[in-house]
């Protein structure tokens, strides 16, 4: 069949890659100008390692493994160590695969075969699903029509809006916003990851190989702004933090305030009753994000992808039959990771200055000192 996969991230190379070795045309739209690949280390459990095996890239992905969490500290406002993250929940074991995002992308786009086209800086517009087809326009002009088309941009999917309705119909907000940005200083200056909480507030320096990046998380009623606009983002990150000079907080916030590259988000899940209408399926964040809090957003971005390639493998050109059976054998793995996102949050931004101190004492007591 010929389809189109809208997005170039993790869902959207994984869906490429698995649709393209069974005997698919496959295009790939992406709205940036090139691959992205900020972020922080992202994990791959359980079932997702089967699946990077089946795919061929399990002894890649593992050489390019990191043990971030081996080294991150919980500190205090002079910064000096408190407590540090379980060693139970440390990445270090078989069914809990930790790597830079950055290296997880190269290796899927490096994996796609020849006939897999990208199109950068590209996106959809419109679509018109007549049941026999996909007609879809492009902001640059262009139009074309395919047999499938797959939406795996993101948790603010454009093909998500265009088909299901607006994000607001289906966003939960958990309360927290994400930050991320450059932090070229530090990256040298030591090998400890460091997590600083004021109430309702965090603010960590993370390194990885040569680089290091200041993250912030904070508490909040869902806010109103365009994820476009880098610079209401930057706004509402300062403002949240206005009034906090303890620890490294100034210096970190300068730096957000220079990185052209800052990332800011919500922590906020999908949940769609379904995820496929006509010939339109969706993959990855923008059918089902779990929110970055449950740790398993790539996860399922992986499971997804092969479990959608697998069921249109088994039912050929049906394309309802095939929906369903991926909806049927993903929901599982979607509704485990969306209810994990609660502990998270307690633990990474607690409220108060109380639960902050019960915070780490509960860590130091079950024998995670500094």
């Amino acid at each position: 069949m010929k389809v189109l996969v809208s997005g170039a991230g993790i869902a959207g190379l994984a869906c490429a890659l698995e649709l393209s070795r069974r005997g698919h045309d496959v295009t790939v739209v992406e709205s940036a100008r090139r691959l992205r690949l900020a972020g922080t280390p992202i994990d791959i459990r359980g079932d997702a390692i089967e699946v990077v095996g089946r795919m061929g890239l399990l002894a890649t992905i593992q050489r390019h493994r990191v043990r971030m969490s081996e080294l991150t500290r919980f500190v205090d406002s002079d910064g000096e160590p408190v407590a540090r993250i379980p060693i139970a929940e440390i990445s270090d074991s078989d069914d809990d695969i930790e790597l830079l995002r950055e290296d997880l992308v190269r290796i899927l786009a490096e994996a796609l075969p020849d006939t897999v086209a990208i199109r950068f800086d590209e996106s959809i517009v419109t679509v018109t699903d007549d049941g026999d087809g996909v007609a879809v326009r492009f902001a640059s002009g262009r139009t074309g029509r395919y047999d499938l088309l797959i939406g795996a941009d993101g948790q603010h999917s454009a093909v998500r809006a265009l088909v299901f309705g607006p994000e607001r119909d289906y966003a939960r907000h958990l309360g927290v916003y994400f930050a991320l940005a450059d932090l070229p200083t530090a990256a040298h200056s030591g090998d400890t990851n460091a997590i600083y909480n004021v109430p309702g507030r965090m603010a960590g320096i993370f390194r990885y190989r040569d680089k290091a990046v200041a993250n912030f998380q904070f508490r909040s009623e869902p806010i109103d702004y365009d994820h476009r606009d880098l610079d209401a983002q930057k706004r509402i990150l300062l403002d949240a933090f206005a009034g906090h000079r303890s620890w490294r907080i100034p210096e970190l916030l300068d730096a957000a305030r220079a990185d052209p590259g800052f990332y800011f988000t919500s922590a906020s899940q999908i949940r769609l009753p379904g995820w496929h209408r006509g010939r339109v399926v969706l993959v990855g964040d923008a059918g089902y994000c779990p929110a970055y809090l449950s740790g398993r957003g790539t996860s399922l971005a992986l499971t997804g992808a092969h479990f959608l390639a697998e069921e249109i493998e088994r039912f050929g050109g049906d394309h309802a039959a095939a929906f369903a059976g991926y909806e049927t054998r993903q929901r599982p793995y979607v509704t485990f990771a969306q209810g994990r996102v609660d502990s998270g949050r307690e633990r990474i931004v607690p409220p108060t200055r109380a639960a902050i101190a019960a915070r780490d004492e509960a860590l130091r007591a079950h024998g995670t000192t500094p």
